[in-house]
């Protein structure tokens, strides 16, 4: 036998499970795939489409998820979801575990019993954790598990938490007993750095975006004027909607035919029509609420410019890449944002978008006024914003690419 011939025998035997060879009669069992269990505390809350990406992307890889809580089950459909029950709560024996016997919150609450009652029966070849918090919750859980564990960092999981004592020795310690880590971005992977996570471990995990529901779509320049601006995230501080209004209500000045759609929804919802009826635009100003892919599509579909001046908060919450940014180059829109957390990665100021510094309203309504005073900039902005998309962020190469960190975790523990 050749040194190729096992590999055409296995190729033989993924075709014909009963392959008989050299007249002796063997059973050739197909190639296992891995499985992979994909733990979310909620799948899934509105804001994390991506997830779903994910999750319902694999092709080489099976998966199953496991929750606590189903939501949004029209939105975000999958079969295979394990729904971990409220542990039943026995007062005085929480009471003993939790004050006396001093265990962690994992323990006595009875989770880590229904984890290991799960996998038992499940049998994962790897567990992978959304979010760097749900990490540091299961650390108990992960310090013991002999399975091999990865968890994936967002953004705003990387907040230190200052309101909960030992939160940051906790999460420092999760970096250091996981054998690999997921970022973003780069820009999350380096503050994982600085909390002391070896950067070997460190795995980029690109959101991936399904460019056949966000096609191209060739802009002109609106010859009356009637510029058509557009925000997609969550209403909340990082994303720096205020910022939005207090350009965009610059630019309108100047520009009477111009408006400004929010997409998406949020805390922030009232105080920002509030700010934008103060600054004499809520005329121009639509708050369109959470929309669908499709309805997203479309939206972007009619606008000139896509506006995401993202900041660090207060509290230490930063961007990875916003998808909806990355969602609207799809589409040809060219960018104007600030050069905040993984934004610079997949915008380049001056060839795809423009990008000022954080809070600095002033800066980007000049960004508005340079983007759309030039219409060959404008053009050229728009495709090779889309170029960009299709050639980092497409949704296929990137799960080939989380596939990859799959099987490679699961072969460094089989050496």
């Amino acid at each position: 036998m050749s040194l190729h011939e096992p590999a055409r025998l296995g190729e033989r035997a993924r075709e014909n499970p009963l392959a008989v060879e050299g007249g002796i009669g063997f059973v050739c069992l197909p190639m296992s795939r891995p499985v992979v269990a994909s733990y979310c505390t909620t799948f899934l809350k509105r804001e994390m489409r991506h997830i779903h990406r994910q999750v319902s992307g694999l092709r080489e890889v099976d998966t199953f998820v496991v929750t606590r809580s189903r939501e949004n089950r029209e939105d975000y459909p999958f079969d295979d979801v394990e729904i971990l029950p409220r542990p039943r709560i026995f007062f005085l024996l929480r009471f003993y575990k939790k004050y006396l016997a001093g265990e962690e919150a994992l323990f006595y609450r009875g989770e880590s019993r229904q984890l290991a009652a799960l996998f038992a029966r499940r049998n994962p070849d790897l567990l992978h954790v959304y979010f760097g918090h749900t990490g540091v919750h299961l650390l108990p859980f992960l310090r013991t598990w002999a399975t091999p564990s990865l968890v994936s960092f967002h953004g705003m999981d990387i907040m230190p938490r200052t309101e909960e004592p030992g939160y940051l020795d906790r999460l420092r310690e999760l970096l250091q007993v996981l054998p690999m880590v997921l970022a973003r971005s780069e820009s999350l992977a380096a503050r994982l750095v600085g909390l002391g996570c070896d950067p070997a471990k460190i795995r980029i995990n690109r959101t991936g975006i399904p460019l056949e529901t966000y096609p191209f779509v060739e802009r002109s320049v609106p010859s009356d004027g009637a510029w058509h601006f557009i925000q997609a995230s969550r209403l909340i501080e990082k994303k720096g909607l205020n910022n939005t209004l207090e350009a965009f209500a610059v630019f309108e000045k100047s520009h009477p035919g111009s408006r400004l759609t929010i997409a998406g929804d949020g805390p922030l919802l009232e105080p920002l029509r509030q700010l934008a009826a103060g600054l004499g635009i809520g005329g121009k100003v639509t708050f369109a609420g959470f929309q669908s892919q499709e309805e997203l599509a479309r939206l972007y579909a009619s606008a000139h410019v896509f506006i995401h001046p993202s900041r660090v908060t207060q509290k230490q919450d930063q961007e990875g890449v916003p998808n909806s940014m990355l969602e609207a180059m799809a589409t040809g829109l060219p960018v104007v944002a600030t050069q905040h957390g993984g934004i610079p990665e997949a915008v380049t100021d001056g060839q795809d978008g423009l990008l000022t510094p954080e809070n600095d309203s002033a800066a980007l309504a000049g960004s508005l006024e340079r983007m759309t005073s030039a219409p060959d900039r404008f053009r050229a902005f728009g495709v090779q914003a889309a170029q960009s998309v299709r050639e980092k962020y497409e949704h296929s190469a990137a799960i080939r690419s989380l596939e990859g960190f799959y099987r490679e975790l699961i072969d460094q523990k089989k050496l």
